[in-house]
């Protein structure tokens, strides 16, 4: 596996459970230094441990609310008057809510909105400069194969992964040859916490499946990002999906998404 730059000091926001938790140890085995963010400090505080102990980097636990207006300025307002450089930032906190767009709540949309488009985009205007001044670092954002078809059921959420794999390929090509990369890390359904957060465990997207672990899909962006490689998409079958959609109407794409995303007897 890859190793860090010297110093590298790496931000991982959502760090407490599933993919950022793995992308945490990823780093960690790498050998770079780690600032790591969620609501859930004791879980943070436990990862850290284990950090610390197998890998021998210096982990930074900060708790924040990402998901609000004054989060990620809170968060970088701390980050700075701790004299802390963040070379790397992961963009990995969001979350997704199930159901049709008639019956959902909107403040759980509008802070999806905040977490998954806004709140990442703040953050890579925050530190993204220093990295180019720099002439090193990068960011990975945590996107999904969600971005690339829309998705009823789950329309908002497949539209904020759309604008982070958007957003991602059109920084990755304004910073060619600058010395800094972006990644957008696009994986399909994937064992964590995500499905019980959502509600949607009894989707036939998930229900019965056997989804891919989070370690793979760490480890896949992980090397992916040390590569400089502007998309990755781990696991043969979610590759084979995503191109699929470029040849098929996006009519019948959206009605089938419909329809693997009906609850299970639906």
């Amino acid at each position: 596996m890859p190793v860090a730059a010297s110093s590298e000091t790496v931000l991982i926001t959502g760090a407490s459970s599933g993919i950022g938790a793995e992308l945490a140890r990823a780093f960690a085995r790498g050998g770079s230094s780690l600032v790591l963010t969620a609501r859930s400090v004791d879980k943070l505080e436990v990862l850290a441990s284990e950090l610390r102990k197998q890998s021998g980097v210096t982990v930074r636990v900060v708790a924040a609310d990402l998901a609000t207006q004054e989060g990620a300025g809170r968060l970088t307002q701390r980050l700075a008057e701790d004299g802390v450089q963040v070379d790397v930032l992961v963009n990995n906190a969001g979350y997704a809510a199930f159901g049709a767009f008639t019956q959902t709540q909107w403040p759980d949309e509008a802070g999806m909105l905040q977490l998954n488009m806004v709140t990442l985009t703040e953050l890579t205007k925050r530190l993204l400069p220093g990295m180019v001044a720099r002439k090193r670092g990068g960011v990975l954002n945590v996107a999904s194969t969600a971005a690339f078809q829309p998705g009823p059921l789950m329309a908002v959420y497949y539209a904020t992964k759309a604008y982070v794999l958007s957003f991602s390929e059109a920084l990755a090509e304004e910073l060619r040859g600058s010395g800094v990369s972006v990644t957008a890390l696009c994986p399909g359904p994937t064992t964590s916490g995500f499905q019980a957060r959502a509600a949607m465990e009894d989707s036939k997207l998930v229900k019965g499946k056997r989804l891919m672990d989070a370690a793979t899909v760490a480890h896949a962006g992980y090397e992916g990002f040390r590569r400089g490689t502007a998309v990755v998409v781990p696991g043969l079958g979610n590759r084979l999906l995503v191109q699929s959609v470029r040849f098929t109407p996006r009519r019948w794409v959206t009605r089938l998404v419909h329809k693997m995303s009906e609850r299970v007897g639906a």
